[in-house]
Order: C-alpha cells, then structure tokens, then sequence
C-alpha cells in the first residue's frame, strides 16, 4: 500500500508533522477500512483507505482537511466516540492503469465497506488533480469550474460526482506540510534564495519561505465531497 501510494503524490506529501503523529494509531487501529484491489496475478492495482470519525452532518462542523480528520478518528477512539462516517483520505491506481475505472472502482469499494461497517455517512477531502496547474486560484473558487459540458473541470472531483458525491465546502488548509528551506529545495528541486512565496512543481498553493528562520510552509487545500 506504502509503495503504491509513493508513486501517485509529490515528496513534500510526508513532510505534514500533524499527520505523522497519528498515521501509526490509524494503520493500527483502522486497518479494516483498508482497501487493496489486485489483478489477476495478484499484483495490487490500486488501492485506498479511510477513517471512522463522528460528524453531524453539518458543513459548518466538517474536520478542517484530511489531517484534522486523522485527529478527530484517533483522539475519538481514544475517548470512546462511537464514529458514524467514514472519511476516505485516500485512493490511487496504478499510473499505467488509470483511465481504467479502477479509480471509480476503489472509492465505490471503500463507500460500501464504510456502510457496511455501520457508518451511515461517506465523505472525502479530494485533492483535485489538476489544481497544480493554478497554484494560485483560491480553491474555493477552483472547486466550482466547470468544463463546458457541465461536468467538473478537475478529473478527480469528476470521478466523485460521477459516484453521486456532491461538493459541500473548500478546504484550504488540509494539510499543512513544514520543513527547512534545504528540505524544500531537495523536496522540489528548486532553489529558493530569498524569503518569499513561490509556486512549487506539484504545488496546489504556494510555498511560504522565511529564509531568517529557515523554514517553508505550504498548506494543502483539499475540497470536502459527500458521498453518502
């Protein structure tokens, strides 16, 4: 699953602490929402994973973003919340497999195992494909472009509509992902000789540099989907 989801997501994906502090407690305790798909050979093509958490169904109480929703699966077990939704924090395919429907496939999976396991609603904080491509629009703006055809622009948040989810709010700090600016300029193969803002390749924002204090901070923004 680690291997299949390293080929599909930029390297500055792990340098989110918050979700580093709660990643090991979700794979121990949530593995059952954990979701591999295999070709014939037995060889994964794809795969995806979620966390139970307790939620009302209001938009106005929605985690903040993915990390927030690691926070609210792990601390709620541990203080005996009884969770009602699955969040689905991630899927991927095989890059010389998509276009298959196996993206479609897995998330379909994931909902069903989410109901099946007793939780009665189904979201996912999506992170749009193409939004790199415009690092610098808003993305509660970017959410609601739409192709002339009236389909979704992002080919991920197309997928989901596809499946009958629904945008319900802009996440712009999902995750957020720190580190020296050494790190970054290995992360992102750039240089980054002074303090200042600057589009990152994969980047769906900009990264934040303060040379003074040796630090970058780029926050991730994700779109909040209800599926269910």
């Amino acid at each position: 699953m680690a291997e299949l989801f390293s080929e599909g997501f930029p390297r500055f994906i792990t340098a989110d602490r918050l979700g580093k502090q709660y990643i090991g407690r979700v794979r121990e305790w949530f593995g059952d929402l954990d979701l591999m798909l295999l070709d014939e050979a037995g060889v994964p093509v794809a795969g995806g994973w979620g966390v139970p958490v307790r939620w009302d169904g209001q938009t106005d109480t929605l985690p903040s973003g993915y990390s927030d929703a690691l926070v609210r699966a792990v601390e709620g077990r541990e203080q005996g919340v009884v969770p009602d939704t699955l969040v689905i924090c991630g899927a991927i395919v095989t890059p010389s497999l998509k276009g298959r429907g196996l993206a479609g496939r897995t998330l379909s999976t994931l909902r069903d195992t989410g109901l099946a396991a007793g939780l009665s609603r189904v979201l996912a904080p999506v992170r749009p494909t193409t939004k790199a491509r415009y690092p610098l629009t808003p993305i509660a703006s970017f959410m609601h472009w739409r192709r002339s055809d009236g389909a979704a622009l992002d080919p991920w948040i197309r997928t989901h509509e596809r499946l009958g989810a629904e945008i319900l709010a802009a996440a712009p700090a999902s995750q957020t992902m720190t580190g020296t600016v050494a790190e970054w300029e290995d992360w992102t193969g750039l240089a980054l000789p002074e303090s200042g803002d600057y589009v990152i390749p994969d980047g769906l924002s900009v990264l934040r540099v303060d040379r003074d204090a040796d630090n970058g901070v780029y926050q991730e923004p994700n779109v909040w989907m209800r599926h269910v």
